[in-house]
């Protein structure tokens, strides 16, 4: 009897818990012990051995699930010599292993039920009724808190055995039909076979007449119930089977009748297609022809004035010996002079635009106040100068840019009045990029003008007042630089210029 009742076991674990359970590469150690165990000449210390290592090593590797797989077989296997303090110290060491993992609490209720049921079968073996119906209602709190229908199914059926065992064949009736009446319902039949079998197969080696009669009677019941829902699927499933093809046939029909509108619009849509791609093609080989006229045009254009640059530099440098010779204390020859100069500058700065400018460390506040005591001299009475400059180094060009503000200082001092202030301010924008702003609260340039002031040659002028060039030089070199100068637009009080650079 006490044989039967573990293969009982075994086989609904496999049955009902496995079936489900996801599937994991097995380890070498566990595949050792499962060769040892299936040999019928094998040593049975020799297994057991050889889970006990297997259940360490998963342990060691936080794989609670496999862990106690190989444990629960490795005790089964001392109880079965009557080593049941063994067995009993082995499950506990598995419970503590579950609780140290780190599973949900509704899989670790899903393995302290499998070592439950352990203790159940060696108090089974033991014939201790009391200890076997407290792990049994330790069992169904485990298989409750671990929402798996395949656990307490199993569940139940142990419920069966535990009461068939111990005579009381009315509660064991009531739990196995429960299971039956479950599992049919879920339309598991041949699960469901296989525990009427396994039932009537123990009670006939348990040798009693009562439960095999009561078994075999719920079997045949339950046989010709089952032959009649099966009978009455198969009529369902044929039903649906000739509704469906009805269905079917009903559907090809009508897209038959579709499929030749379908494919006439195809074709109608293949020689729009068609006339389309011709089209496309005439577009497409128009545009390439006018793009690789637009290209030369361009190359023509910078090549243009690359020479017109060198032309008037040209101009500028030949004009300038004969300058020389004449009385620079003249105001037009100092002018023509300055504006001789000025075009060189703002030729050379063009012809270099795509070379790279040369960049240093520089201390802003040092740097900041030179430029300040070079205009202080030129400003109208009571004029406020502010420096807003950070006790910081930043990499720029050194010459480019103390031109660039020294020039928009020079011309913030020119048209503030009295009583003005001008600012320069530094800011840093980003990691990489920052800027200086350059502010007075002067009479300001009119909205339509603030680009033209960056384009040379604009306008004719009277030299003696003003090249017009400063600022078209300033602009070049900032572009030279990577970076950016431009009047602030949303700035009201006068002018602000902001010289926008890459650090």
């Amino acid at each position: 009897m006490k044989k039967t009742f573990v293969a009982l076991f075994l086989s609904i674990i496999i049955c009902c818990g496995m079936a489900s359970a996801q599937k994991v590469q097995k380890s070498e150690l566990q595949q050792q012990a499962e060769a040892a165990a299936n040999n019928k000449g094998g040593s049975v210390a020799s297994a057991r051995y050889l889970y006990i290592r297997a259940f360490e090593d998963y342990a060691g590797k936080n794989k609670p699930q496999s862990a106690t797989e190989c444990a629960v077989k490795a005790a089964a296997m001392y109880y079965k010599e009557n080593y049941y303090k063994e067995a009993f110290d082995l499950l506990r060491r598995v419970d503590q292993n579950i609780s140290a993992s780190q599973l949900s609490e509704s899989e670790k209720a899903a393995l302290r039920y499998l070592t439950t049921k352990e203790h159940m079968q060696m108090y089974m073996r033991l014939k201790k009724g009391t200890n076997v119906k407290e792990q049994l209602n330790i069992m169904e709190n485990f298989a409750t808190q671990s929402g798996k229908e395949d656990v307490r199914n199993d569940m139940l059926y142990n419920k069966a055995v535990y009461y068939y065992t111990f005579g009381q064949n009315a509660q064991g009736n009531a739990v196995f039909k429960e299971l039956s009446v479950k599992l049919t319902a879920q339309k598991e039949y041949d699960k469901v076979d296989e525990v009427y079998r396994t039932l009537i197969s123990s009670a006939c080696k348990s040798g009693s007449s009562n439960m095999v009669a009561q078994s075999y009677n719920n079997y045949i019941a339950w046989k010709d119930s089952v032959s009649a829902l099966k009978v009455r699927d198969e009529i369902g499933a044929l039903k649906q089977q000739i509704a469906d093809n009805e269905s079917s046939i009903a559907e090809k029909d009508s897209k038959l009748s579709s499929r030749w509108v379908v494919i006439i619009g195809l074709c109608v849509l293949l020689a729009a297609l068609s006339v389309a791609l011709v089209l496309g093609g005439i577009v497409l080989i128009r545009f390439i022809l006018r793009n690789r006229k637009q290209k030369k045009t361009i190359r023509e254009l910078k090549e243009n004035n690359a020479l017109k640059a060198k032309f008037i530099s040209n101009i500028s440098a030949q004009l300038e010996p004969t300058l020389q010779k004449l009385d620079e204390r003249a105001p037009e020859v100092r002018a023509l002079l300055d504006f001789s100069k000025h075009i060189q500058v703002l030729s050379e700065l063009e012809n270099n635009s795509q070379a790279e400018v040369e960049r240093t460390d520089v201390s802003l506040q040092p740097f900041a106040e030179g430029l300040m005591n070079e205009i202080r001299d030129q400003l109208r009475s009571n004029v406020t100068l502010t420096m807003n400059v950070p006790k910081l180094s930043v990499s720029m060009n050194r010459e480019y840019v103390a031109h660039i503000l020294s020039h928009l200082l020079r011309n913030a001092a020119l048209y503030t009045h009295e009583g003005g202030k001008i600012e320069l301010d530094f800011m840093k924008r980003s990691a990489h990029t920052c800027q200086f702003l350059v502010s007075d609260n002067g009479p300001g340039i009119p909205e339509e003008k603030r680009e033209d002031v960056f384009k040379p040659f604009l306008e004719i002028r009277d030299l003696t007042t003003g090249d017009g060039l400063g600022l078209p030089i300033c602009r070049q070199m900032a572009l030279n630089m990577g970076g950016e100068l431009e009047i602030d637009s949303m700035y009201n009080k006068g002018t602000r210029f902001v010289l926008k650079l890459q650090m």
